[in-house]
């Protein structure tokens, strides 16, 4: 998502972790946001979420990220999904 361009307007390899974070902060900044709750992991956390939130396949999703462990992936659509369903409420509670 995050590539370099130089002034000439070719593309370039993609930025650091670093570079995309220090983007993110400083667009939250600009928004208004508190800029130390925003990075680069939460966008990919977001993405992973949202993604499996819609339905796609979980390789698919590792596919994207690029994550190597289904346990990792899983770890940020469990949090996305908490809320998904309220179980609570079709049991009869």
């Amino acid at each position: 998502m995050f590539r370099g361009i130089d002034r000439h307007g070719r593309i370039g390899r993609r930025l650091s972790t670093d570079a995309v974070s220090e983007i993110v902060q400083r667009r939250a900044a600009a928004a208004g946001l508190d800029p130390t709750l925003f990075s680069g992991h939460s966008m990919r956390a977001g993405f992973a979420t949202s993604a499996a939130l819609a339905g796609v396949e979980e390789r698919l999703i590792m596919r994207q990220t690029r994550h190597k462990s289904a346990q990792t992936v899983r770890r940020y659509i469990r949090d996305g999904e908490l809320f998904a369903r309220n179980l609570a409420a079709e049991v009869g509670f």
